[in-house]
């Protein structure tokens, strides 16, 4: 290293948005009563910077630090905590910020303790302390309300890491870094401050290891100080063990046998544990990941070794040779390879037989590819730790494995492999154009000696093309194979075990009937496919529904996603939902987190089309979770893109317009035009919904009408009714005739259940008065035939509002009454609300509406109830939630539904209709219905 990179100040926090949150309700309640909040993190997650930040932004009065420690000057300062308080309190309120509490001394903690818990009636106080969450909390503050600072997610982390940097770091240095960083904001920073610009900038080699030692103790040494020998020795075994451990935690039995090895004259204990550690149901496990690896980093190379030989030899000897094995291997001495241990490593990791994990899989190739000296072997080794790595959902750690396979020469089957890992590791986590092109060079290294790996490496790249919108692209990537490639059995890979490597699936050929090739499900998916584009359904519903059915019998995740993917092309909504639901259960089982959030995706596609929006958000939402913990980044744009489209129907634009905005950035940024589509439609439908058609038929304009700008080829089409509406509202009937004909087309292929009853309600929309009754007859008797709750109420409330202004009021309520209660049934507020609008311009009551307000309160659950009531007197969300003892988020979630019940658009209204009800009598208050 020739120098340091100068990190410079971050220009603001990263990534604590709900935190800063909880410390602004404490501050700005200070102006009317007293508050405390306790902040706790893993050391370097941020705590001191939080305090920083509210000490800052406080402004109504003083703010009183009282650190540092656990010295005589803050032991005192802790005893006269409360006159201290009550003096600088006066006329103003004041701000205490105590960070590193748990530093502090019993009696001083106690003094702490003690003053947040009393009412501080001589001022307003506010108490604000930090506590590191690498032991457990002091009881001295269990009682006080807490926010916790969790990891950055990996895209706060690189917009932390670009900021610092101004954008500097090349883009593998960029990804290692965030790896190893693991979402700390002060071990990232220390990272960087430890690279010389030219390695930040990828001109040198990075130091190994980029976490060393020293960086590590920097950011989380303190919480080691103070330990005797024993104490280290059983922290630094468990540290060892969690390596090759499947979890964060490890059975205390083994470690106990360790480190009874490591020190033969003494009776190991887990009495008293020390504090970094905590044992529960008899497994032992670190409050936090970053003193652990602390721990093992900082120990001395020797003691280390040994932790690792006493675990190898414990766990060998109980029956477990992948983690004995990969603990053997750590205990060596030096970087020489040792062939023999290579080899036995890389044969029980590909033992399908031993039960392991993908991560721990990868673990062992990976050291197995680090003890091997010969080049190819060691390519394909580090390519199958890569291959593992991705299906236990951390392309960060594939990435680098992947650019250490590619530094040894290697044939063109292990080379094929690597691409197809590196063009699956893109087309979820990066742009889908490069990942198109590294899957195409994938099937043409594997065409020779691998025709199936080829073929999925093929698929897979319809998929990049599929993503980015690239419709020639795709069909050019779906030409059919040359018919000698399906005549020949690939063979086993070294080291690798088939029946247990989902991202590489080996269909092995079936007798067939006479004449026809033997069921290929990858074959038939990619003919069925290219038929679909083409335009010829009656070419692609036989191989397409061959894939459907064969999901009967496949037990696999990736077998059961094509089936669910095939089913949603032939507008098969029901097989695509049980298909996916499948796929979620065989992925959890196999514990192949890369195939979980793809599952949900699957299931939350079809829920949508289906119509059931409320089950769409639930599957999207898990699945972004899940798609942000394994980085996946486009992966979470689409389901971002469901989340804005199941919300659009709900009164909640803000809501909408955070997924928007979220998915398009990644999309924009990696070139998904189908999730650009989806998520720009979504805000043309909230636009549409609360009535704003002229701002719908603007957006919505764009993605239909022709034009080097138009959406996604395969979904373009869905938004056309939706257009068709808007543009009718606005006035502008003229746009619609160049895309109706192409919808027309579209609901007569058949592939979209909802298509013909769209077709209907569209013609009748534009129909002249003497035809439009007939059209919305049949619109509706078309939905009676595809289902769908949502679809049906719009077409029966545009229907509705047609007979209201033809001056047919006889006729008109009970069609918007109809579609009041569809909307009502499918959680779609917003366009209720437009429903009892149109009920209230007829003179009639919904069922929602104001007359009757005292009857109105009995459609509340009792929570909903309770909510309701806490609001109209004025509480703030968080407020109720501390009241109820519930989360803001569910107090949130009752909050829309009792906006949706009442009919109701603001807090003002909501306590009008609660105090009309409370003064109409006593039935009213306990009329709530669950």
């Amino acid at each position: 290293m020739t120098g340091e990179t100068t990190v410079r100040t971050a220009v603001r926090i990263h990534g604590r948005s709900a935190q800063r949150q909880a410390v602004r309700a404490l501050l700005d309640g200070l102006s009317t009563h007293s508050g405390h909040l306790l902040v706790t993190g893993e050391p370097g997650l941020g705590r001191t910077a939080l305090l920083q930040w509210a000490a800052r932004s406080f402004r109504a009065g003083p703010v009183l630090d009282l650190g540092p420690g656990p010295d005589q000057g803050a032991r005192g300062s802790a005893e006269d905590l409360l006159g201290t308080l009550r003096a600088a309190a006066g006329e103003a309120p004041v701000l205490a910020c105590v960070d590193d509490a748990h530093l502090w001394d019993a009696r001083a903690r106690a003094a702490l303790g003690r003053a947040a818990g009393l009412p501080h009636t001589a001022g307003r106080v506010g108490l604000l302390l930090s506590a590191a969450t690498d032991r457990a909390v002091d009881p001295e503050f269990a009682h006080l309300p807490a926010v916790r600072l969790d990891p950055l997610t990996p895209s706060q982390a690189g917009a932390l890491l670009d900021d610092v940097t101004d954008g500097a770091a090349d883009p593998a240095v960029r990804e290692e870094l965030l790896a190893e960083a693991e979402g700390n904001p002060a071990l990232l920073l220390a990272l960087v401050h430890r690279l010389s610009p030219a390695e930040l900038r990828g001109h040198r080699p990075l130091p190994r290891p980029l976490a060393d030692a020293g960086t590590l103790a920097e950011v989380a040494g303190e919480a080691l100080t103070g330990l005797s020998a024993h104490a280290r020795d059983l922290l630094l075994t468990v540290a060892a063990a969690v390596r090759a451990s499947d979890g964060p935690d490890v059975d205390a039995g083994p470690v106990l046998d360790a480190v009874r090895r490591l020190r033969p004259a003494s009776a190991p204990s887990l009495e008293p544990l020390p504090a970094p550690l905590a044992l529960a149901d008899e497994r032992l496990r670190f409050h936090g990941p970053l003193v652990r690896r602390t721990v093992h980093a900082t120990a001395a190379p020797d003691r280390r070794r040994a932790a690792h030989r006493a675990l190898a030899d414990v766990l060998e000897a109980g029956g477990h040779p992948l983690p004995g094995l990969l603990h053997r291997s750590w205990s060596l001495t030096g970087p020489a390879p040792e062939p023999a241990l290579a080899d036995r490593l890389a044969a029980v990791a590909a033992d399908g037989t031993v039960p392991a994990s993908y991560r721990l899989r990868a673990a062992a190739y990976a050291r197995a590819a680090e003890l091997t000296a010969d080049g190819p072997s060691r390519a394909e080794r580090y390519t199958a730790a890569a291959e593992h790595a991705l299906l236990a959902g951390r392309p960060d750690r594939a990435r680098p494995l992947l650019a250490a396979a590619r530094g040894c020469a290697a044939p063109d089957g292990v080379r094929g492999r690597a691409e197809l890992v590196r063009g699956l590791t893109e087309l979820r986590d990066g742009p889908v154009g490069d990942a198109h092109q590294s899957l195409l060079l994938a099937a043409s290294l594997l065409a020779a000696d691998a025709p199936a790996d080829a073929a999925t490496a093929a698929l897979a790249a319809a998929d990049a093309a599929w993503a980015a919108g690239d419709l020639p692209a795709c069909l050019a990537t779906l030409v059919p194979d040359p018919p000698q490639s399906h005549q020949h059995q690939p063979p086993a890979p070294r080291h690798t075990d088939t029946a247990h490597h989902p991202a590489r699936p080996v269909d092995a050929a079936v007798p067939g009937d006479a004449g026809r090739p033997p069921p290929d499900p990858v074959r038939d998916h990619r003919v069925g496919m290219r038929a679909l584009l083409e335009g010829r359904l009656d070419r692609a519903a036989e191989p397409l529904g061959q894939v459907v059915e064969g999901a009967r019998t496949d037990h696999r995740p990736e077998g059961l996603l094509r089936s669910a993917s095939a089913a949603l092309l032939l507008g098969d909504v029901e097989a695509a939902r049980r298909a996916g639901a499948r796929a979620l259960a065989a992925a959890r089982q196999l514990g192949s987190d890369a195939l979980v959030p793809r599952a949900l995706e699957y299931l939350a596609y079809a829920e949508l089309r289906a119509g059931r929006h409320p089950q769409a958000r639930a599957h999207a939402e898990e699945g972004l979770r899940t798609a942000l913990r394994t980085g996946q980044r486009n992966t979470a744009a689409h389901h971002r893109a469901v989340l804005a489209l199941a919300a659009s129907i709900e009164e909640e634009p803000d809501v909408v317009a955070r997924h928007v905005t979220a998915a398009l950035t990644t999309a924009r940024r990696h070139g998904l035009a189908q999730a650009a589509t989806l998520a720009e439609w979504a805000a043309a439908r909230a636009d549409l919904g609360r009535g704003r058609p002229l701002d719908a038929a603007d957006r919505l304009g764009l993605l239909v009408l022709p034009g080097p700008g138009r959406g996604h080829f395969a979904v373009w089409r869905l938004a056309v009714p939706c257009f068709v509406e808007a543009s009718v509202l606005a006035g502008r009937h003229e746009d619609t005739g160049a895309v109706l004909t192409d919808f027309a087309d579209w609901a007569a292929f058949g592939a979209d259940p909802q298509a013909a009853a769209q077709l209907a309600r569209c013609h009748a929309l534009l129909a002249p008065p003497d035809r439009a009754d007939a059209l919305y007859r049949q619109a509706l008797a078309r939905h009676e035939e595809a289902g769908g709750d949502f679809e049906r109420a719009r077409t029966a409330l545009l229907y509705g509002k047609w007979l209201r202004r033809r001056r047919r009021p006889r006729e008109a309520p009970g069609r918007l009454g109809t579609a009041l209660a569809g909307f009502d049934r499918c959680g779609a507020g917003v366009w209720a609300a437009q429903a009892r609008g149109e009920l209230r311009a007829l003179g009639a009551a919904s069922h929602g509406g104001d007359a009757g307000a005292p009857t109105r309160l009995t459609r509340l659950t009792p929570q909903q109830l309770r909510i309701a009531r806490h609001v109209a007197e004025g509480a703030t969300n968080r407020e109720v939630a501390l009241t109820l003892a519930v989360s803001i988020r569910t107090v949130d979630y009752h909050l829309r539904k009792v906006f949706a019940a009442l009919g109701v658009r603001s807090r003002l209204e909501l306590a009008r209709v609660v105090e009309q009800a409370e003064h109409a009598g006593p039935a009213e208050k306990t009329g709530a219905q669950p």
